[in-house]
């Protein structure tokens, strides 16, 4: 008995779409989707030959994909019709597209251009997958599961970067305000916030190899003996998504190894 509540599927027959499932924290997160059960796991991204590799690593009959640049509210809402019309529902949505600031802005060399880049990414498009998915699953008459992504610069300031922490602010706020408008159609809608995770934008963001990240920020962890992975925050995605979190919603489950307790 007790093996089998340990291998149940927690997606079984779930259509569920991930945006930003090319790479990071998507790409693993889309592959533990399809493994405990999806029946459809649907890859948002504008990185075409990434993703498709991603759907035939996971398999066809699991996984498909569709260019979606979230910045376009059009886009957003066609990646969505377009789940519905192929699978007949959906069930989850993974809002998990975003990107990092260009700059170490601060408040005083605040570049508007820039942050208006990083806020149609960020928070507009976050709030088009909400909005575009809760559509769907209110007409569906599902009892959907809406997971985004923030970031524990959601829950504290820095001395740079402000423009990257005002919109994961805006993340934080947008799941708070959007479950408590959602519960009355049976949806939930949460969030989990990673510390720094080695993905390839963060890499690339930083400069530094996967090791070297991990070696950086390994340190910073109140929780020793590990380094945080995308596979950890992909489990956490995992309970917000399933049943398990049946009676969770409006919730910031941070990822940390306890920095934020600090």
């Amino acid at each position: 008995m007790a093996e089998s509540v340990l291998c149940k599927k927690k997606l079984e027959g779930k259509v569920v779409i991930v945006t930003g499932g090319a790479s990071g924290i998507g790409e693993t997160t889309a592959h533990l989707f399809a493994s405990h059960g999806a029946r459809m796991v649907v890859i948002a991204d504008i990185q075409d030959e990434l993703a498709q590799s991603v759907v035939e690593s996971i398999g066809l009959n699991l996984a498909s994909y569709i260019h979606c640049d979230v910045t376009d509210e059009e886009q957003v809402k066609a990646m969505v019709e377009w789940t519905v019309q192929n699978y007949g529902k959906l069930d989850i949505m993974f809002s998990n597209a975003g990107i990092f600031s260009r700059s170490n802005q601060t408040i005083l060399d605040l570049d508007f251009s820039a942050f208006d880049h990083l806020f149609a990414t960020n928070v507009r498009g976050m709030a088009a997958c909400v909005k575009h998915a809760a559509n769907a699953m209110v007409k569906g008459h599902v009892r959907g599961s809406i997971v985004c992504t923030a970031s524990v610069a959601a829950s504290c300031g820095d001395k740079k970067h402000i423009d990257y922490f005002m919109s994961k602010h805006a993340v934080l706020g947008l799941v708070r305000s959007a479950s408590q408008q959602l519960g009355e159609h049976g949806i939930r809608v949460n969030c989990v916030s990673p510390y720094v995770v080695a993905t390839p934008m963060a890499c690339h963001a930083l400069g530094m190899d996967a090791e070297q990240v991990g070696k950086l920020y390994e340190d910073r962890l109140v929780f020793k003996g590990v380094v945080l992975k995308a596979k950890h925050v992909a489990d956490a995605v995992l309970f917000l998504a399933s049943d398990d979190s049946e009676c969770v919603t409006g919730h910031n489950l941070v990822v940390d190894g306890g920095v934020l307790a600090k």
